[in-house]
């Protein structure tokens, strides 16, 4: 980019962000970095700019730029939640592109600062985690890099299996009514008589990040949404020329495609925030914008006319063919929001830490219509053993309501019908 080009991106970030505030947006202070893809790409796949090494982050970067290079994909921005809001743009973006993603980054960081999920995370995580990652280093250097590699392995594999109460204030370890915590991570931390001093630091850091991502991932919907939302309205009071207002089309519309096979979120959240501004007016997507998740907003708004208007539906296989299996609205309204619940992924919690009085570990799935992936349960048993130390049990059920108990001894995953 060079000086004109900067100067011009200057003026365009300062004309988008007063059209922003006046049109009622609340951001934090902005602070734009421009780089190249090679940059871009391995903050996208490491999730932040400081974050610990890892191979899965390189496979992930590996697959992100390949798809890049072919031009099968290609990420504009990235937004980072932190005060202030740091967003980095693509090079090679164009002035048209980089006015659509200021727009889009603008009203994420209204997202970020105004909706109650993200009340209670930590707003300067990018600090923290740098010294994380210090901190990983400093374990490879005394205990080793395959010893710490090993560790990471079986952590990530469950790092998802958090509390997020915690970031609202509630103690560690919260306490469900059926006796057991949906914080896997923190119970293991604590309680594992395997773990060194070391491993568990790496746990409870790794529990750290993902409360800081949880409010991410509960809010993909309407967080994409409100941004696209954003950049549509902010973008079309700019004055652009014809060939602009191509290209800006063709840029949309990248971005809010339905998808094939996948519901884009960016499409459903966009398109319910339109509907219900047109029956309800902007004053309701400020007030949606503040108090949702997906589940609530899902829940709440997605009605029959909705449904109906754009064209949702449930499809599975059959033979070589993907056919439509219902339309029924409650029917598609209730699968998004089951699969949006718990952020997407199985509700697991630990129930007992001395299963069997033999210090075994008993963890149990919440079974919610959607049955384990065996594959995945086969994966991961062997590396939550590693960190327990001792047979690691989970307990489950499948769609006849029948008790499954998952048990991996150190040698291998039995399953079997519990009595």
């Amino acid at each position: 980019m060079n000086h004109a080009e900067a100067e011009q991106l200057e003026q365009a970030i300062e004309s988008i962000t007063g059209m922003a505030l006046e049109a009622g947006l609340d951001f934090f202070a902005m602070r734009y970095e421009v780089c190249p893809a090679e940059t871009l790409y391995s903050i996208g796949a490491y999730g932040m700019p400081t974050r610990f090494t890892h191979w899965s982050f390189g496979k992930t970067y590996h697959r992100m730029k390949s798809e890049y290079d072919y031009g099968l994909s290609w990420i504009y921005e990235l937004v980072i939640n932190s005060d202030p809001c740091y967003a980095f743009l693509l090079d090679h973006n164009t002035l048209l592109q980089n006015k659509l993603i200021v727009a889009h980054v603008l009203a994420h960081s209204d997202f970020f600062k105004n909706n109650a999920m993200f009340r209670g995370t930590d707003r300067r995580m990018v600090e923290r985690m740098a010294v994380f990652a210090r901190r990983m280093r400093a374990f490879e250097q005394e205990f080793g890099s395959d010893a710490v590699e090993e560790t990471l392995d079986a952590a990530l594999a469950i790092h998802e299996h958090v509390d997020p109460h915690t970031r609202f204030g509630a103690k560690g370890g919260f306490k469900e009514a059926e006796g057991g915590t949906k914080d896997v991570v923190g119970f293991i931390a604590g309680e594992s008589r395997s773990l060194a001093d070391w491993q568990r630091e790496v746990l409870y850091m790794l529990r750290e990040e993902m409360l800081y991502f949880w409010p991410q991932m509960e809010t993909k919907i309407l967080n994409e949404g409100w941004a696209t939302f954003w950049h549509l309205r902010l973008v079309r009071q700019l004055e652009l020329t014809g060939a602009e207002i191509m290209d800006f089309a063709k840029m949309n519309a990248g971005v809010v495609q339905p998808g094939t096979g996948i519901l884009n979120p960016y499409y459903l959240g966009v398109k319910m925030l339109e509907y219900i501004e047109r029956h309800k007016g902007l004053d309701a997507l400020f007030e949606i914008r503040e108090t949702e998740s997906d589940v609530s907003f899902l829940r709440n708004y997605l009605d029959k006319a909705l449904v109906e208007e754009m064209d949702l539906f449930l499809f599975g296989r059959k033979d070589d063919l993907y056919v439509v299996t219902s339309k029924e609205v409650e029917e598609v309204k209730q699968t998004l929001i089951r699969q949006r619940t718990n952020g997407g992924f199985p509700y697991v919690t630990a129930m007992d830490g001395d299963h069997g009085g033999r210090g075994e570990l008993l963890l149990l799935h919440r079974y919610d219509g959607l049955e384990l992936d065996r594959r995945y349960v086969d994966r991961t048993l062997p590396l939550v053993h590693r960190l327990w130390g001792k047979p690691v049990h989970l307990e489950t059920r499948d769609r006849d309501n029948r008790r499954l108990v998952y048990s991996f001894d150190g040698e291998k995953v039995l399953a079997g019908v519990a009595g």
